[in-house]
């Protein structure tokens, strides 16, 4: 394959790949409500002459190729927002109070444009590209909901691949940065710590439990794990974000409740951390005469690069970027510029525990130029000329590693 003449296609689908996803920026939902963004999704694919098909609550699945026997190959983009006020200057900025401040549009208009360049190739597609848009990522629910459905069988995936694109990288962009093999994001755990007083008049504390007290102890004696429990070189975060409790300044409330979130890179610092955050909550409260429970809601595992997948998409990235326009994360070490690890989970974590798979970083915004805010702010923005480069990686890291496992 030519790739400077595959570059050259994925260029020409510029404007087209643009609009779509500037139609899909002003078109946000969050979670499995994401009715306009599907119905649009759907019907471009149609467009495309596939066939695409309903996948768990509001995913989708689709396929190219199957001209020639050969393997399956999966590609992932996800279509949800956050629930965020978005106060970036954009002219096509959305107005429902949801907003793509992670650069969900961006993943979905490019994989778009990659089904538009892989059904121009597709006689030469050597097995099956398969297609999976899916919702609810942020909320680390989609990815399981659509495995739950069926999405790695008929026909049965044998290799996947991500791609995210990054705000404040310091590089062109359409940069390519190809994760090291192992883990390269961590695991994530939400949770609620509800905290049972007896609620009472301020004045008379004697007749009451003050939920505060035992909630203010618990939240100092969290912090505590990660100080005196975890080794030196064991990387975890336990957050908590939110605390609430009563509605008068003289009255001690009858409950309080904290919420917040723990990342970790293995699964025992996942397993231990959390058993000692519900200890440590429900003992505490104990000792201040309240009751503490503790649910944890949605998450998501460690997020596993395979190995030989990595030095695939490592060669190809090169092949169709050059040496300027792709690193691996050790060439980026020896260069000073970090290690492989990413503090944001990703719920694509979910199918690389079952199938061999792979998370790509896309450049989308130098912060010299304008791009400064990260991921999941309100003023966050993305650089569009990265768009024909993601469309092109897509669709060649596909075709190659089928062509390579025939």
């Amino acid at each position: 394959m030519n790739t400077e003449e595959f570059r050259l296609e994925a260029e020409a689908l510029r404007e087209t790949v643009l609009q779509e996803r500037r139609w899909l920026h002003r078109h946000p939902g969050t979670g499995f409500q994401i009715e306009d963004t599907l119905a649009f999704v759907k019907e471009e694919l149609t467009a495309m002459g596939l066939e695409p098909r309903d996948c768990g609550r509001a995913g989708l699945v689709a396929l190219v190729g199957g001209k020639k026997p050969g393997k399956v190959f999966l590609l992932r983009a996800d279509m949800d927002a956050l629930p965020i006020r978005e106060e970036a200057e954009v002219d096509f900025a959305a107005r429902n109070g949801n907003m793509h401040a992670c650069g969900h549009d961006l993943h979905t208009a490019m994989l778009l444009g990659a089904v538009r360049l892989l059904k121009a190739h597709e006689e030469e597609i050597c097995g099956t590209v398969k297609l999976m848009f899916q919702p609810a990522e942020e909320i680390f629910e989609g990815s399981q909901d659509m495995l739950q459905a069926g999405l790695l069988e008929n026909p049965k995936v044998d290799a996947a691949l991500m791609i995210h694109v990054m705000a404040g990288m310091p590089f062109r962009p359409g940069t390519v940065v190809v994760s090291a093999p192992g883990v390269s994001a961590p695991a994530a755990d939400y949770f609620e710590i509800r905290v049972q007083g007896k609620g009472c008049h301020g004045s008379m504390p004697n007749n009451g439990v003050d939920p505060l007290t035992a909630a203010a102890h618990i939240l100092i004696a969290l912090q505590e794990i990660n100080a005196r429990e975890l080794a030196m070189g064991e990387r975890a975060v336990l957050t908590i974000g939110t605390m609430s409790a009563g509605t008068a300044a003289n009255a001690i409330p009858d409950a309080a409740t904290m919420g917040g979130s723990i990342r970790t890179f293995d699964e025992e610092s996942r397993a231990f951390i959390k058993s000692r955050l519900t200890e440590i909550s429900e003992y505490t409260a104990r000792a201040f005469r309240a009751r503490a429970t503790v649910t944890f809601g949605s998450g998501c595992p460690t997020l596993v690069n395979d190995g030989a997948l990595s030095e695939c998409a490592g060669r190809y990235a090169k092949e169709l970027l050059g040496k300027e326009g792709a690193f691996t994360v050790a060439e980026l070490s020896a260069m000073g510029g970090g290690g492989s690890k990413s503090a944001g989970s990703e719920d694509f974590a979910y199918v690389s525990q079952q199938v061999p798979s792979l998370m790509l970083a896309l450049a989308a915004g130098q912060p010299e130029k304008g791009y400064q805010y990260p991921q999941h702010h309100p003023m966050v923005k993305f650089d569009e000329s990265a768009l024909p480069t993601g469309s092109a990686v897509y669709a060649y890291m596909a075709l190659r590693w089928l062509e390579e496992h025939k």
